[in-house]
């Protein structure tokens, strides 16, 4: 007797447009996925000739999932150790490798045991000043994380330090460190370990070195042209946002690409505001506009590809991620793991495999750990159950509180039962 496939179990494997609708949509504190509306999976396998027990649905992947992330024992320690929890101020500035500033904002971020949490902006000149934990200015988009809503505040996330108000302890810095983050380039790391509420706040100057040569960037140079006037509406603009004063933001973009019509960032940033509310063809319609401004802005692209694939559009998002991955394929797991939906829905499963593997191996700081899950599910649909057993685990020791843990440890159960299946199943003789 054949052993049986999950195709034969019915299990729903493919990704379906839940997975960014998911991700985009959930603009308020602790969401809750949707049930995917999954594609059809390849077929051709004859039915099985005993009936198999049902499978539940898959989840979706996103590309991060950790809004119920593990505080790595703070919570314990502080029942243990009660510890007072003064505001941590801290400010600096990013400094290019040839001594100029960025030429547009960038995130400076906070790592803690691996967890990336986008801290505050730089301004025009590139200096931030920031309080650790309250990081309710910072608009992560699908460059830097790609698995939230690109307005969502990463201050829901991870611990919750910005939601539930308090600030942070000396204990809870002991394993972080502050980074500029840009892809494409590397910063220097200024450790925090050991910091008080009452050194010095200044950390010096951060310093950005270049990767390698790509075509593609995720701070557009049409900035440098910007005039002052323009300069300062987008600044006005991003400082309104982490306000959460989003109509007045909308008006100082607006007036920022009226000065400026070739003002990329200003575009985007317009577009992120039109996402924010719902907006989808204004929305749209701003990102284009960054891109006719400059073609090699990669972060309209990747805006771009979530819209696409909030409509189930997988040739576009196909073809859009694909287009990131030709302007720079070494900074951007999202894209790959983009790319790989995509293909996957359209039933390439080779490209899908190969574009999940380069996300995985482009994501050294675990910023898309759902493409372990990703990876599994195709090489499921590819037969290959023990590969996808072991990537699906491998997700589950990444993220085992994500808000999808349950029901991906119920996809596991039903994965390994057929692994089982298969492998007791007498061998055909040479």
């Amino acid at each position: 007797m054949r052993s049986p496939t999950l195709l034969q179990h019915g299990m729903r494997l493919a990704l379906g447009a839940a997975l960014v609708v998911a991700v985009l949509q959930g603009q308020q504190p602790a969401p809750t996925p949707p049930a995917p509306s999954p594609a059809p999976s390849p077929g051709g396998t004859p039915a099985p000739s005993t009936p198999s027990p049902a499978t539940p649905n898959i989840p979706t992947p996103s590309p991060t999932d950790r809004t119920r992330q593990p505080d790595f024992g703070a919570q314990r320690d502080r029942t243990t150790f009660p510890e007072m929890q003064r505001p941590i101020f801290l400010s600096g500035r990013v400094m290019m490798e040839d001594g100029t500033p960025p030429p547009d904002s960038v995130v400076i971020e906070r790592v803690c045991s691996g967890v990336v949490r986008p801290e505050a902006y730089t301004d025009s000149k590139g200096h931030f000043s920031l309080q650790l934990g309250q990081n309710t200015a910072v608009i992560a988009d699908a460059s830097v994380g790609a698995a939230n809503s690109p307005l969502d505040s990463w201050s829901q996330q991870a611990g919750g330090f910005s939601a539930s108000g308090r600030g942070l302890s000396e204990r809870d810095l002991m394993a972080c460190e502050l980074r500029a983050s840009l892809p494409g380039y590397r910063s220097n790391i200024v450790s925090l370990a050991g910091r008080r509420s009452m050194d010095n706040p200044e950390v010096g100057t951060i310093v950005l070195r270049r990767l390698g040569q790509v075509e593609g960037t995720t701070i557009s140079f049409t900035s440098l042209q910007a005039p002052k006037d323009a300069r300062k509406a987008l600044e006005k603009g991003r400082e309104a946002v982490g306000k959460k004063k989003y109509a007045e933001a909308r008006a100082q973009f607006e007036k920022a690409v009226q000065l400026y019509p070739n003002y990329a960032a200003a575009w985007f940033e317009l577009g992120m505001i039109h996402e924010r509310e719902k907006d989808i063809e204004p929305a749209r319609r701003a990102y284009r506009e960054a891109l006719r401004a400059d073609s090699k802005f990669v972060k309209p692209y990747l805006q771009l590809a979530v819209l696409s694939a909030q409509e189930r559009k997988w040739e576009e998002v196909a073809e859009t991620a694909g287009r990131v991955l030709k302007l720079n394929p070494l900074d951007f797991p999202s894209a790959y793991f983009y790319h790989s939906v995509a293909n996957l829905n359209l039933k390439n499963l080779d490209v899908a495999e190969k574009s999940a593997r380069e996300a995985l191996r482009l994501d050294a700081q675990g910023r898309v750990p759902k493409a372990e899950h990703l990876l599994g599910v195709i090489l499921a649909n590819k037969r290959d159950y023990s590969g996808a057993v072991e990537h699906i685990k491998l997700y589950l020791e990444r993220a085992p509180d994500a808000s999808d843990a349950d029901a991906v440890r119920k996809q596991l159960v039903e994965i390994e039962k057929v692994a089982a299946a298969r492998s007791a199943e007498p061998q055909p003789q040479p």
